[in-house]
């Protein structure tokens, strides 16, 4: 039998019925469902330096599980002093088994150590059922060891699910474990 990630699994079992029940849906293809996860970071100092891009590339690898993409300049910027061409940072989608594993290490393992971490917000849909996240700091992932890292670098995290709406999206995600912040009592 093939390896079944834990948050697929709860999906299937758990999550899946729940939502069918609250919004109604007659087929299971009618719920919403989580399809990609697109991973972004750019990367100061790769204009210059080519050893920070490998750097970044290989921290980066480290957290997904796979090797990502270097992204290249589509214009040229003088104001930035980049040519067209420059490899600018990096990306990578990550979909299926390698997804739901990701997805599960950030909302279980690497949200929680953020210092003072309240909750993500609840306004970071983009009105068509997707989820914007983005990361200041790197070492929040168990993956890296604190020694291994010379300089800290942020990451965009986008989730995208097949949702219709920003209210489906959310109770998808808040229900697979998304921290959010919590509604105001006043």
């Amino acid at each position: 039998m093939a390896y079944v990630p834990r948050l697929k699994e709860k999906y299937e079992t758990e999550i899946l019925p729940a939502l069918m029940e609250r919004f109604g849906y007659e087929n299971i293809w009618q719920a919403p469902r989580l399809v990609k996860c697109c991973v972004n970071m750019g990367v100061e100092g790769a204009k210059t330096d080519q050893d920070t891009l490998e750097k970044a590339v290989k921290e980066l690898s480290m957290i997904i599980g796979q090797r990502p993409n270097i992204t290249r300049a589509k214009k040229s910027i003088a104001n930035f002093g980049i040519r067209q061409g420059m490899a600018i940072g990096c990306r990578a989608t990550l979909r299926a088994a390698r997804m739901f594993e990701f997805v599960d290490i950030v909302f279980s393992a690497t949200l929680p150590r953020i210092r003072d971490f309240r909750g993500l917000s609840r306004n970071a849909y983009d009105g068509r059922g997707n989820y914007s996240i983005g990361l200041t700091d790197l070492l929040i992932f168990p993956q890296l060891n604190y020694d291994d890292v010379e300089k800290t670098r942020g990451m965009d995290i986008t989730l995208v699910t097949t949702a219709k709406t920003d209210e489906e999206a959310a109770a998808l995600l808040e229900m697979m474990g998304l921290p959010t912040k919590k509604a105001d009592a006043s």
